[in-house]
């Protein structure tokens, strides 16, 4: 078996070109954009690497078999192909995640059934024992996709979505997914070479994010556990080496990265989230009300936040917004700021032209990330002009 095998990296729609970015840069080969996802090809280790590091995927899956099925006795049949002892014992469990794009298969469960019933029959028939479902702790998370006729199966390398870092046990009303609010920092150009600002830190989310861009800090280092650690292959001194070898990496800041909140419990939340990352001497957060504050740094500062739209937060909108252009407009000259809002009526009352927009879905809410350049002095408001809307849809489902 060669060395190097396809795997499948999972993301949002609108973000596949942000993801074959960051696998070219970490080595990956024969990188190739999809619809919601990127190929590639690299080794065991590579797998490793990939799911510690990269920042814009839910999911890294393994391919491991093809075939056709326009029926369920077919489905049956061809899951009956794989040698599953190669992956499971007898006295293991798994699971299976099924997405079905097929007018040959009406439901995911029943999918999702047959597959585990082909599954079971084979353990049953070559040893007298089966394999048993867990849902929760599985040894082994099988992916079967069809589409049309053509099903893929694949091992889940992952176990749950990789937005689930590790760090960020405490959250307020509507918190951002992680790997959306990585995305969001790299569409916003995020580089970590200036300082940097969430005037709306909530749990913190950004803070931690935008710390870990700057510091090439690996995104999922405080992860507990990943699924390819229950595989029998699995080679613990090598993801030892994989991870020193990545943080080896990890670069000096040499600027500020700062959150406001005015609440005084999405502060305690986010100083303890920001605590479990290890990011506190990166990250400075006060319990501040974002309109009653300027900018207090030197040089362009990079502002990104995530102000509230949700209808479970009681805020007046058209004067919350209108506040938000104010305090921008009045307070913070020399500002590149970015903001997501799933209120698309609520961006006309914040009396500033974006340079940019993106548009993104939150969960099933239709959003927008804009950009709002303040200049200094006369030019804060001068070149605050309007470019053509730029389109990148984002639908932030944690379990695709």
């Amino acid at each position: 078996m060669e060395n190097n095998f396809k795997m499948v990296a999972k993301t949002f729609f609108g973000f596949e070109e942000i993801l074959a970015k960051e696998l070219q840069m970490l080595g990956a080969q024969d990188v190739e954009q999809g619809v919601r996802m990127v190929s590639f090809k690299g080794d065991k280790g590579f797998m490793y690497k990939a799911n510690l590091s990269l920042r814009t995927a839910l999911k890294i899956l393994k391919p491991i078999y093809f075939f056709k099925a326009n029926n369920e006795q077919a489905l049956y049949k061809g899951i009956s192909g794989v040698n599953w002892s190669r992956y499971i014992n007898a006295n293991q469990t798994f699971v299976i995640d099924a997405t079905v794009h097929s007018d040959n298969f009406n439901h995911s469960e029943f999918v999702s059934q047959k597959c585990k019933d082909a599954i079971v029959d084979q353990f049953r028939e070559r040893t007298g024992q089966r394999p048993s479902i867990d849902k929760i702790h599985p040894d082994l998370r099988i992916n079967i996709h069809i589409d049309k006729d053509q099903v893929s199966v694949a091992l889940d390398t992952s176990g749950n979505s990789l937005h689930q870092r590790g760090y960020r046990t405490a959250t307020n009303i509507a918190p951002i997914n992680e790997v959306l609010a990585a995305g969001v920092l790299l569409l916003s150009g995020w580089d970590g070479q200036g300082d940097f600002l969430d005037p709306m830190c909530g749990s913190g989310t950004f803070l931690a994010e935008a710390a870990m861009i700057a510091c090439n800090i690996p995104a999922n280092i405080n992860r507990k556990e990943f699924a390819f650690e229950k595989w029998h292959d699995w080679d613990n001194d090598l993801f030892d080496n994989i991870t020193d070898s990545l943080l080896k990496r990890v670069r000096e800041f040499h600027y500020t990265i700062k959150g406001f909140d005015k609440a005084p419990s999405a502060v305690s939340k986010a100083k303890d989230n920001i605590k479990n990352a290890n990011l506190e001497e990166y990250i400075t957060i006060e319990e501040k009300n974002f309109f009653d504050t300027e900018k207090t740094t030197q040089g362009k500062l990079h502002m990104v936040f995530n102000p509230p739209y949700d209808e479970r937060l009681d805020i007046h909108m058209e004067e919350f917004y209108k506040n938000i252009g104010d305090t921008l407009k009045k307070n913070y000259p020399g500002t590149n700021a970015w903001f997501i809002t799933g209120n698309l009526d609520a961006l006309k009352f914040v009396g500033l032209k974006p340079s940019r927009k993106i548009k993104l879905f939150n969960a099933s809410i239709e959003a927008r990330l804009v950009k709002y350049e303040m200049y200094e002095g006369s030019k804060r408001t001068k070149f605050q002009t309007q470019e053509p809307d730029n389109t990148a849809a984002i639908s932030d489902n944690s379990d695709q």
